[in-house]
């Protein structure tokens, strides 16, 4: 081959040969462009980061969030201490292979069953917590007051050790019999006006006469705005209104106030099922609108501001 013919070779060769090394540098920085936009996107962390790489290493740095710690509250073992009560009191050792027994002593190793006198009934009524309190250490004292069915109440402290995350509990002893809680002293009701029979104590006797017997819509009784759901199935077959007392002396008037007027009263009625009369009591507040009196809101209930009736 001729020396002119092997120069043309090379000529035409050379310049293919820069034109791939060309395009493989164009594809680089294209795919750097992508990657930093990628990044700038995702964050001035991860821009920071991509920068101090390079123009051809992008590492994208999740931004860093707090963990979120959970702190578990103290777990109250009052439940726990009120079934090993239940066990402990229908036990005995002179049968300690019973199901009571046996409960007992799996949620109080080494703890001393009673020893019955023959034919002595040991049984409550119900048990049921009325106190725990918390001591250092992961020591409670859980105070559990047991009824029979004479009407005998008596009060157990059932001293428990409760474990750090609040899901293991034991019973590190004997229940030892305690005075029962005193009756704290009450304020003066505040309902101190006396609301004779008229529009408004006619009012919540028929509202409540709907909302536990069934008789009537109790949504006609209501305020704009206010949402309620009558007792169901209803537990009475009658209900009469034995007294009504306000708060506000606006309420004992016999006309019906302006509209917007408003008014806290306290409700005793008597309420009659198959199973005899009960007395119970209802706080509401009433407003007035239009000449009569409608329920607001019922304290003792489930009476929600908000939304069509």
């Amino acid at each position: 081959m001729s020396s002119g013919k092997q120069a043309s070779r090379k000529e035409a060769a050379a310049p293919t040969a820069g034109s791939i090394r060309l395009e493989a540098m164009r594809r680089r920085v294209r795919l750097s462009r992508l990657a930093l936009w990628t990044v700038i996107a995702a964050g001035p962390v991860a821009l920071t980061v991509a920068v101090a790489s390079g123009p051809t290493t992008v590492e994208a740095a999740t931004p860093s969030r707090p963990t979120a710690v959970r702190i578990a509250a103290a777990a109250d073992p009052g439940g726990y201490a009120q079934l090993f009560l239940s066990a402990w009191l229908r036990s005995s050792a002179g049968d300690a292979a019973s199901a009571q027994a046996r409960l007992v002593q799996s949620m109080a190793p080494g703890v001393d069953l009673p020893d019955l006198a023959a034919g002595a009934q040991s049984r409550p009524v119900s048990v049921t917590a009325v106190r725990s309190a918390q001591r250092e250490g992961g020591a409670w004292s859980v105070t559990v007051a047991a009824q029979w069915a004479d009407g005998t109440v008596r009060y157990y402290a059932v001293p428990m050790a409760v474990g750090a995350l609040g899901g293991s509990f034991t019973v590190t002893g004997e229940p030892g019999v305690v005075a029962g809680p005193a009756r704290v002293s009450v304020s003066k009701s505040p309902y101190g006006v006396t609301v004779s029979e008229g529009d408004l104590s006619s009012a919540v006797g028929e509202f409540l006469a709907a909302y536990l017997t069934g008789a009537g819509e109790v949504g006609r009784y209501l305020a704009p705005g206010v949402r309620l759901t009558a007792v169901s199935p209803a537990p009475y077959t009658a209900v009469s209104v034995v007294g009504v007392s306000a708060v506000e002396g606006s309420a004992a008037g016999q006309e019906v106030p302006a509209d917007g007027a408003a008014a806290r009263v306290l409700v005793q009625v008597e309420a009659q099922d198959a199973g005899g009369r009960w007395p119970l009591a209802y706080e509401l507040t009433l407003k007035a609108r239009s000449g009569r009196w409608e329920v607001a809101a019922l304290q003792s209930g489930n009476a929600l501001a908000g939304g069509g009736r």
